[in-house]
């Protein structure tokens, strides 16, 4: 068997891969990976999602000309030709990492297999190799859940990892699950000229988001594809020409579904199992993250495991590139540090969903915010859209901004936005929380850009009950 000795060893090559900074130049570096090179955002999220998601948008431009007296038609989706677009920059990005790491970097050991850890500080690759290090990064990111479902391994049916890289355009689609990534998906195939069926367990869609925004969501959502509320999907079978049967079960019974692909979407698991993170005795939470404490430091018993640390999905509850990349920025600045440490930030993380419409949140909920410093402090104002000047212009009918604050100081809870470019219109409010700007120096502390689109969020943090300031 043969063993490595490192400085500093990681374990997972997404937000893990930029801890090795010039800092390590003159150290011994191992890094683990048995996945594609460049983790989940770079080959299977993020990314490639986002790259789909622009071009079914524009197969719907259509649709709003028509609103504003403009005649236009999207003649055909050229599905294999936007693949091999993506995949083509994506897979490029990952090679060129996999390379660099491996061939470019002689301080650098790449070990392209699956590990277990095994000892404080150490782990076991597949072929019995032993890395040994001073310090160690747990950043082994998660995987689709697949559930217990007859059929479930049929090569019909795709998760996230898989469904962007099949052959052609599915004619229809059967997608399971009613979060995140399974409403992405279910506006990237209606979009493209898919017939989408969507088979939710629960009542709405995103349920974890604001009522309001999650209501009128699932409305919308109903009248742009087939949305099969408070149902299940009992068994999956093969059906003629290469096609399945979805057994779907409702209320009232069950009935077949046929389609070309299932798309299985009901969340994310992360991969501490796979590291043996509990075999090696580190704490859990019930869902298998991996326990850290304010500075990402891995805890056992509640102590922290000295020099070993972990970040992004494996132990975030936050499943988001943009918080795996502050926690390696933390945990980069420890590992560089140790007698500086530096907590990482988990107030005001917002997020996003790139479906049709497109919706961002950050914060709490306006029953959260309730719930949490009781309903008579709690101020919330419902923008819609089509009420700004911008919002005519677009005959905007669906678009939606919410602001929820405490009424007591204008501090600001949250915010919850659906419409057309939600993740931007956003940016001010998250920008406020996390400087700790009040509502009211928010929205009158600075000049809005009159009649631009995001004059929604300004009136907005206009319409709270909130104290005033000196700003007019």
């Amino acid at each position: 068997m043969t063993t490595l000795s490192a400085d500093l060893a990681i374990i997972g090559s997404g937000s893990g891969n930029s801890l090795i900074t010039p800092f390590w130049d003159d150290k011994r570096v191992a890094i683990a990976e048995g996945g594609v090179f460049g983790g989940t955002c770079l080959n299977f999220g993020c990314i490639p999602t986002k790259m789909y998601v622009r071009p079914a948008a524009l197969a719907r431009v259509p649709e709003e000309a028509a609103r504003l007296g403009v005649t236009q038609r999207t003649e055909s989706v050229d599905w294999p030709a936007m693949r091999d677009r993506i995949f083509a920059r994506v897979d490029a990005i990952s090679a060129g990492g996999e390379r660099y790491r491996s061939e470019e970097l002689e301080h650098v050991d790449l070990i392209r297999q699956y590990v277990r850890l095994d000892g404080p500080r150490a782990f076991v690759a597949e072929d019995g190799t032993r890395v040994e290090a001073e310090r160690l990064v747990i950043a082994a990111g998660s995987r689709p859940v697949l559930p217990d479902i007859p059929g479930i391994d049929l090569p019909q049916v795709h998760t996230s990892n898989t469904v962007m890289r099949i052959d052609d355009l599915p004619a229809r689609v059967v997608i399971i699950g009613g979060g995140y990534i399974a409403c992405e998906f279910a506006g990237i195939f209606s979009g493209l000229g898919a017939e989408v069926v969507q088979v939710v367990r629960g009542e709405r869609l995103l349920r974890s988001g604001d009522a309001d925004i999650s209501e009128r969501f699932t409305r919308i959502a109903g009248e742009r594809w087939d949305l099969r509320l408070g149902s299940t999907v009992a068994r999956i079978d093969a059906a003629a020409d290469g096609r399945v049967t979805a057994e779907v079960h409702d209320g009232s019974g069950s009935r077949g579904i046929e389609a070309d692909i299932v798309l299985v979407a009901v969340g994310r698991t992360p991969n501490s199992d796979l590291v043996g993170a509990a075999e090696a005795g580190l704490d859990l939470h019930p869902d298998g993250r991996i326990a850290v404490d304010a500075f990402q430091r891995v805890l056992s018993a509640g102590e922290p495991v000295p020099g070993v640390f972990a970040l992004g999905d494996v132990s975030s509850p936050s499943q988001l590139k943009h918080v795996a990349n502050h926690e390696m920025r933390v945990v980069a600045h420890n590992l560089e540090h140790p007698d500086d440490l530096r907590a990482s930030r988990q107030e005001a993380v917002p997020g996003a969903v790139f479906s049709d419409p497109e919706i961002a949140m950050v914060g709490l909920t306006e029953a959260e915010a309730r719930e949490r410093i009781g309903a008579e402090h709690v101020t919330a104002k419902l923008q819609d859209y089509g009420d700004t000047a911008y919002g005519w212009a677009m005959e905007d009918r669906t678009g939606v901004f919410k602001v929820v604050a405490d009424r007591r100081d204008g501090r600001i809870l949250g915010a919850h936005a659906m419409g057309y470019q939600a993740s931007n219109l956003i940016q001010p409010v998250i920008m406020a929380m996390s400087l700790g700007i009040d509502a009211y120096t928010a929205a009158r502390g600075q000049y809005w850009i009159h009649p631009a689109l995001m004059e929604v969020t300004e009136n907005a943090l206009l319409g709270l009950d909130v104290p005033q300031g000196p700003h007019l």
